[in-house]
């Protein structure tokens, strides 16, 4: 929605976005890493707490948060609750002073319901698993698709055709 009005926004995994400022405070353009990401009206970070934040990372987070604080929104994406926040940074008083930023005019939208991946992959193998039953009746001729690796494999070996009987 905020794209579309023509909002400035920008999307990112937690852990690239942790990343990269380790990597722009590294290379001594933190200041100007933050800055850019504290222009975009809506930063979106996916997958938070997905793999834990070591304490360089959770004070950089920290800054990143505390630049947006009360200026622009800030979406997360998490299958972790606020009370697990703690085991996801290695140092409690920053995850502290984080979500206290953080849910202070926060709306919390609680998603309840099956990973829309398995539902997709289950639906996948059912269908395999129709098609694999079809492939092997008796007589029936099966088509193999080799996936060609970087090219290692020439156009003319991309199928095999084997006659069952």
């Amino acid at each position: 929605m905020t794209a579309q009005r023509r909002f400035s926004t920008y999307y990112i995994n937690c852990h690239q976005l942790i990343e990269q400022l380790k990597k722009a405070h590294f290379e001594n353009r933190l200041s100007d890493k933050l800055k850019v990401l504290a222009k975009y009206r809506m930063l979106i970070i996916d997958e938070f707490g997905c793999l834990p934040i070591d304490i360089q990372g959770a004070n950089l987070f920290f800054q990143l948060i505390a630049r947006r604080y009360e200026k622009t929104s800030t979406v997360f994406t998490s299958n972790k609750t606020f009370s697990q926040w703690n085991e996801v940074f290695a140092d409690v008083p920053i995850a502290s002073a984080i979500l206290d930023r953080i849910l202070h005019h926060c709306t919390v939208i609680n998603i309840r319901g099956k990973s829309y991946r398995l539902k997709e992959r289950k639906e996948f193998m059912r269908q395999k698993q129709q098609i694999v039953n079809t492939l092997f009746e008796q007589g029936c001729i099966c088509f193999c698709y080799i996936m060609r690796l970087k090219g290692k494999i020439a156009p003319e070996e991309k199928y095999r055709q084997w006659k069952i009987t």
